[in-house]
């Protein structure tokens, strides 16, 4: 059975066990994973390009460290050679004090190198925000959203936390590969200035661990990108269990929930092992290519001394392969297996195609405002046989709901809590799927129906209101930006707006989200939903921080504008300005006139005892 489901970014991108239960999408198969590497090299390539004079200093600078990594090994070989063995102690200590000069040199090596870093680093980074935002109010725009719709929980991550993975991962990768590159020539011409012999003994375990890591990454990468959307998927379940606590509790949904939510524990917990299995292959990697050479260079070391090869140069391989190699290529493959693996995971995420700006399709006239009406041909909203529960096995909060709203009418939404309202009015909105039923907008399957012309129709209006950094004649015009003066100046005024404007310094001055109060920051939610040009509007008590005169004044607004309005009901002055009235109770639905109601309905005249008490 179908049951309620959120639509979520995770859920999007991949597929449901069951519907509801977010899962990690399945691994990208061989085309997609080809795209995600050229939109990501690609990337690079377009930002490194622009940035030559950058990486020649960068290669002048680290040009001058494989010139300190030759000078280490082969000081160290020459003052046994030339010097301690051949009683010659002066010459050793020369030699060795050379190396120490060399050593001494890495300090204004290092600052130099770190001096062009964010040269590289932070262009990226402002690229991937910029991007990122560009995204998000894209992806906002075709999704849909309420007048107080709020940023969607990815689109922040994105903006935060994955930008700065993306940049910090990178700043280790140019630095450890720079390293490795140039240490490795270095070393390697020192060990062939030795010995040619040396290389036999040391390339072939390098370069066998290396090939062994290199064959690991893309997996490893798989891995990374698994664990990154589990662990997604379990802030998801958190954040969906969070907000619907009341409803689950009223409904009796904790044991399906709690399934759901292990369900994403446990797919987050299977991911980070193997994330962990792959870190092992690269721990045996490393060992491979940095280790065994120096096993092997002391089991030949006989062999090496029969050819002529001195201790000196002996102890100057293993001091090449010890100080610098080894540690060069450690730093590199845990680099690569871990940040090289999140570099890539985030910025395929961070390099998605922008979706393109969506164009409204043509919405239907909105018939004119009046005292309710019937007998229309046309409908703002029907649905039929739907029924609706929080999870399989749980009592369904709609069932069998039959309901007509026609254009132009006003009706108020009634029920204890926890009934199914904000339920009703999200399955009307589109942003919930039922169990079964038909939910049809001015004559169109809300099933149909693509983002854009979903925008268009309808806006859902909630509880909790979101209001963003910026003018606040750009809040109230956040549904039309396209909005005249004239036009703002309108839902000011129908909507008593003055002394709020008053408050925050007139229409033009910049809002501090943080300094508005709860019925402020609904105030401008409705009035963006007055100014909004689409001729359903929703409001899932949207008016409940307000006080009476306000809620009075902008309901009679938002009645008296072209359209229809469906609002869940906060107090009964507010269903007595409606020209119908619905009552959810759980098993049936009924609806009328405030006197009708009252005649055939008992809880809804329970309902009203019970506002007549709060009053009194």
């Amino acid at each position: 059975m179908q049951h309620i489901t959120r639509p979520t970014p995770a859920a999007a991108r991949g597929e449901t066990d069951a519907p509801g239960n977010v899962t990690c999408p399945a691994p990208a198969a061989a085309s997609g994973e080809a795209d995600s590497t050229r939109r990501v090299t690609a990337s690079l390539r377009s930002l490194l390009s622009r940035r030559k004079g950058v990486l020649a200093k960068l290669a002048a600078w680290s040009a001058a460290e494989s010139a300190q990594t030759f000078l280490g090994g082969y000081c160290v070989a020459r003052s046994l050679d030339d010097g301690f063995l051949r009683a010659a102690p002066s010459t050793g200590l020369l030699w060795l004090a050379g190396a120490a000069v060399a050593i001494l040199f890495g300090a204004p090596v290092v600052r130099g190198v770190f001096a062009q870093l964010p040269h590289l680093t932070e262009p990226l980074r402002d690229q991937l925000v910029r991007g990122s935002v560009v995204r998000a109010l894209r992806t906002a725009t075709t999704a849909g959203g309420g007048g107080g719709g709020g940023v969607n929980a990815t689109a922040v991550s994105r903006l935060t936390s994955q930008t700065e993975i993306a940049r910090d991962s990178f700043a280790g990768l140019v630095l450890a590969t720079r390293s490795f590159v140039f240490v490795a020539v270095g070393a390697l011409v020192g060990l062939l200035s030795l010995a040619p012999q040396f290389l036999l003994v040391v390339l072939p375990p390098l370069v066998l661990g290396l090939a062994l890591f290199t064959a690991s990454l893309r997996p490893m990468a798989r891995a990374q990108h698994r664990y990154l959307d589990a662990d997604e998927a379990v802030g998801l379940r958190a954040e969906i269990t969070r907000t619907a606590l009341r409803d689950t509790v009223a409904c009796g949904a904790q044991e399906a929930t709690a399934a759901q939510n292990r369900r994403a524990v446990d797919e987050a917990s299977a991911a980070q092992r193997a994330l962990a299995r792959w870190a092992s292959v690269r721990t045996f990697s490393v060992a491979t290519a940095g280790q065994l050479p120096v096993l092997l260079l002391l089991v030949t070391t006989p062999w090496l001394l029969r050819l002529g090869v001195t201790a000196g140069s002996v102890v100057g391989a293993l001091t090449y392969v010890l100080q610098s190699l080894l540690p060069a290529l450690h730093t590199l493959m845990t680099v690569l297996g871990a940040a090289g693996a999140r570099l890539f995971v985030v910025l395929d995420r961070l390099t998605q195609p922008v979706p393109p700006t969506p164009t409204p399709p043509p919405v239907p006239a909105a018939a004119p405002p009046g005292p309710r009406r019937t007998g229309r041909a046309a409908t703002a909203l029907q649905l039929r046989h739907v029924r609706a529960a929080y999870g399989p096995g749980a009592r369904p909060v709609l069932d069998a709901l039959e309901l007509t709203v026609e254009q132009g009418e006003h009706l108020a939404v009634v029920g204890p809590s926890g009934i199914g309202k904000s339920t009703l009015l999200h399955i009307s909105a589109g942003m919930l799927t039922p169990d079964r039923g038909d939910v049809r907008l001015f004559g169109r399957a809300v099933a149909a129906c693509p983002p854009p012309e979903l925008i268009a129709l309808r806006v859902l209006a909630p509880q909790e209101a979101y209001v963003f950094t910026g003018t606040l004649r750009d809040n109230l015009r956040y549904l039309r930006p396209d909005a005249d003066r004239a036009a703002v100046d309108r839902a000011v005024d129908a909507l008593a707006l003055e002394p709020l404007v008053d408050r925050v310094g007139g229409l033009d001055r910049t809002l501090t989200p943080d300094a508005l109060s709860l019925g402020e920051r609904q105030l401008i939610a409705l009035g963006r939903a007055h100014l909004a040009p689409a001729p359903l509007l929703l409001l899932d008590e949207a008016t409940c921080h307000l006080d009476p005169v306000a809620e009075s004044t902008a309901e009679r607004a938002l009645s008296a504008r072209p359209g229809t309005l469906v609002v869940v009901a906060h107090r009964l002055s507010s269903a007595l300005r409606a020209d119908r009235i619905l009552v959810l109770d759980g098993t049936r639905a009924q609806h009328g006139t405030h006197d009708e109601l009252l005649g055939r309905s008992a809880l809804y005249r329970d309902l009203v005892g019970h506002w007549n008490q709060v009053q009194e």
